[in-house]
């Protein structure tokens, strides 16, 4: 199964401490629905403007898992609603940041975090609030 072209299920569910702690990360069907949404919205698109393969780091984490990787308890990650990735380099993230603020008008988060290490974009179906972030 996919979620979108780009993203296949078993990428969008993979957690490397989920597997090594014996946690099964599996969406609802809810869940799944908002994680079609955000790559449809916003990775898709990306993707087909990059025109190079971008690596997901962390879509979907359920709640266990989400406190395995010590996620923000209130994280859109647990609801399918927000997306880590990286194009392979600080650089080229940053070039993947850009053309988000620059080219989205509808999403909840863009975050560049830690100097570009990898990108966050969130999306949901209602109430984005267009928070453009850095961490450090």
């Amino acid at each position: 199964m996919a979620i979108s072209k780009h993203i296949s299920i078993e990428e969008a569910t993979h957690s490397a401490k989920a597997v090594e702690n014996k946690v099964s990360n599996i969406p609802t069907e809810v869940e799944l629905e908002a994680m079609q949404l955000v790559a449809e919205k916003l990775f898709e698109p990306l993707r087909e403007w990059y025109n190079k393969p971008i690596k997901v780091n962390s879509f979907y984490r359920n709640k266990e898992t989400n406190k395995l990787v010590k996620g923000a308890k209130n994280s859109n990650h647990l609801r399918g609603q927000a997306i880590d990735i990286t194009a392979g380099s600080k650089t080229e993230n940053k070039k993947l940041f850009d053309w988000c603020i620059k080219n989205f008008t509808d999403f909840d988060e863009i975050i560049n975090e830690y100097d570009y290490t990898w990108i966050h974009i969130s999306y949901k179906s209602v109430g984005n609030r267009k928070k453009i972030i850095a961490i450090s």
